[in-house]
This record gives C-alpha cells, structure tokens and sequence, in this order.
C-alpha cells in the first residue's frame, strides 16, 4: 500500500503516514485524555492483542473485536463462557490467539476489581502521573522513549493484579493512547490542540 503523503499545511506524527485509517486515529483519537472506563477497556483489549503485530493490524481489526467483544462491555466480557472462547478461534475478523482471547476475558474480570477498589479505572490509572499529562515535548520519534518508570510501575503493578499480556511497553502504548501522556511531536497540528484538552 502506497505511503500517503505529508500535507505541508498539516503535518503530523510520521508513524501514522500509512493508510487513511491510521490517519484519522492519530487525528482524532490518539492522545487524548480518556477519563472513561469503557474506552480505557477498549484500549486494553486492542493493545493486548497487539503484542508481537502492528498498531495498524489491530486498527483494522478493530470493528472485528467491537463486535466480537460486546463493544468493549466489560461486564459482559468477563462473563464469557469457554464455548464463546472456541468460537472466537474461528473468527477472522480478530486476532485467533487462544492466549490472549482469554487474556481478554480474565483482564476485564481484573478491571472489575480495580473499579471496585478505586471506584473507577480511569482515577486508578491516572494516579500513575499524578492526576496530570505528562507532556514529552518530543521533538522526534527517534526521542519517543518504548517504557517510562511509570510505565514499568504501572505494568508492574497490573501484573501484580493478575492483568495478562500487558507488559511496559504495551502499557506505555496505552498511556500514548490515553493521553496519560502527550507524545505528539512539537511540530505536530495535534500537540497543541490535545495539550488543551488536558484538564
């Protein structure tokens, strides 16, 4: 697939430079705050999924897994039975891991608890920065750090709990993601407009 070109009015994070969805994720989504529970789920899910493929992979599954795992409900995910498991492994629409299909299930099962703990993922999760954004001011990818200690802290602490496939470097992702963290580049159109939405 041919690499879709920069507009010089508009620039953005080269990594999503590959096809329109992947463009319209970084635009849209990508780094912005998530204080929501379900959307933290959702994340979870698709990054778990990730380890060892592509982000682009897991974007063009992604309606695959909405589907597949009731629109990220994680009540009713941490209910599925292990016919429901047999019949995801023949779902192309996802990814057919056996593994991480029930790491799916167990880690919502695991969401559970730290809502019942913390009252919500989201403030959970957030303690890791302290309440705030930590703001990279990257000025290159080459910059982009793949773990932080608060993301070892984190990672650690979640496995601690009995989360799976949700090392450091998948959980740093997920704070990219969620905007825990704001690794827009400077130069980048989005930098300034989610460093905004910060609360």
């Amino acid at each position: 697939m041919p690499t879709i070109p920069q507009d010089p009015n508009k620039f953005r994070c080269p990594w999503c430079m590959g096809f329109e969805q992947y463009i319209k994720y970084h635009d849209e989504e990508w780094g912005v705050p998530v204080y929501d529970d379900q959307t933290h789920f959702e994340f979870l899910i698709l990054e778990s999924a990730q380890a060892g493929l592509s982000w682009a992979t897991i974007l063009k599954k992604r309606e695959g897994y909405r589907h597949a795992f009731a629109d990220f409900d994680y009540q009713v995910v941490a209910d599925l039975p292990d016919s429901y498991v047999t019949e995801l492994l023949q779902d192309p629409s996802i990814i057919r891991n056996e593994l991480k299909i029930r790491a799916a299930i167990n880690n919502a099962k695991r969401f559970m608890e730290i809502q019942s703990q913390f009252g919500s993922f989201s403030k959970y999760i957030w303690e890791f920065v302290d309440g705030k954004v930590i703001d990279r001011q990257l000025r290159s990818m080459q910059n982009a750090p793949a773990t932080t200690p608060e993301s070892d802290k984190l990672a650690k602490d979640l496995k601690k709990r009995g989360f799976k496939f949700l090392g450091s470097t998948t959980i740093y992702a997920h704070m990219q993601a969620t905007g825990l963290v704001n690794d827009h580049l400077t130069t980048c159109f989005r930098y300034e407009e989610v460093k905004l939405l910060a609360k």
